[in-house]
């Protein structure tokens, strides 16, 4: 792969300031951690998306979608190819009782614009820190309501570079899980289906589920938030309080003394040193309860190469 020349086919379909070369990923993850993307491109239409998934295709460059950083850790070596940031996708807007929001808007921001809107039904989504693509891609959910309880369908680039609208229920939505990563889709936007509801009333609902997670949560440390799916039965930031971790770590990442389900990045950690705690904890959590911690943040990329 000579990446002068796929600079140059790429500038045949983007603008040349959509296209970053070695860009460092950290820059652009919650944790503040990974090396660097051979391309990191960010399309502005979806004809654009589609022009760089066929050229990627035939090309044989491989290629990751990146959200905004905030459910992944992207390992220290960085990732080869293309890196598409679909984080000029970000308009939302209204159609009768339902709310339509680009993939590269935050759920945030699309639950703040239905409180707006008075619209109710996305009020979970409140603090959920990823963008509207990441939160279909793991069916994200928080105090008790997830992303399938209000989604409609989306829309969505295949692995041909092709468009389709998708309907909810073809997703296979489940705790924390979708089929877009197995189906190879990038969703371009979605359409939630909600109810008319009252200013105050849905205000009042985001103001405490804030208050709940900025007093419950380290969120003055970089982190992926909750590493750990929720094992049945168990809730695992309390296994691993049971555990006595917090506090405990590697190099500059460590289990938070605020909330155990946190992993954060204290001190110029590594992503090595975050994956390191993370199978720290799920080897102590397995010696001493027998439960296995499933991982709900990917792991992107590949170690650094040593000298």
């Amino acid at each position: 792969m000579n990446k002068q020349t796929v600079i140059s086919e790429l500038q045949d379909i983007l603008a040349k300031d959509h296209i970053l070369i070695d860009e460092e990923l950290k820059n652009h993850t919650y944790t503040k951690l990974g090396g660097k993307a051979d391309f990191f491109i960010t399309p502005g239409t979806i004809e654009e998306v589609q022009e760089v998934i066929r050229y990627a295709i035939r090309k044989q460059i491989p290629f990751t979608l990146l959200g905004n950083g905030s459910n992944v850790i992207v390992r220290d070596g960085g990732i080869r190819g293309i890196v598409l940031s679909l984080k000029k996708f970000r308009a939302i807007r209204r159609e009768g009782n339902k709310v339509v929001a680009e993939s590269g808007a935050r759920i945030i921001d699309a639950s703040r614009f239905a409180l707006q809107e008075k619209l109710t039904g996305l009020e979970f989504a409140c603090g959920i820190p990823g963008t509207v693509g990441g939160a279909l891609y793991m069916n994200a959910g928080a105090y008790g309501g997830e992303i399938k309880d209000c989604l409609e369908h989306a829309l969505i680039v295949d692995r041909g570079g092709d468009v389709h609208q998708v309907l909810a229920e073809e997703f296979d939505l489940d705790y924390r899980t979708s089929n877009i990563a197995e189906k190879g889709y990038i969703v371009l936007e979605a359409t939630f289906q909600l109810k008319e509801g009252h200013y105050e009333e849905i205000k009042a609902v985001m103001d405490d589920l804030t208050f709940k997670r900025e007093s419950k949560q380290p969120l003055e440390y970089p982190s992926c938030g909750s590493v750990f799916k929720r094992p049945p039965g168990y809730f695992a930031g309390k296994l691993i309080q049971d555990s006595e971790l917090q506090g405990k770590g590697v190099g500059g990442a460590e289990v938070s003394t605020k909330h155990a389900g946190f992993i954060v990045n204290k001190d110029n950690a590594t992503a090595s040193d975050y994956i390191a705690v993370i199978e720290m904890v799920q080897q102590t959590v397995k010696a001493k309860f027998g439960v296995k911690l499933e991982r709900e943040v990917r792991i992107l990329g590949e170690d650094e190469e040593m000298a």
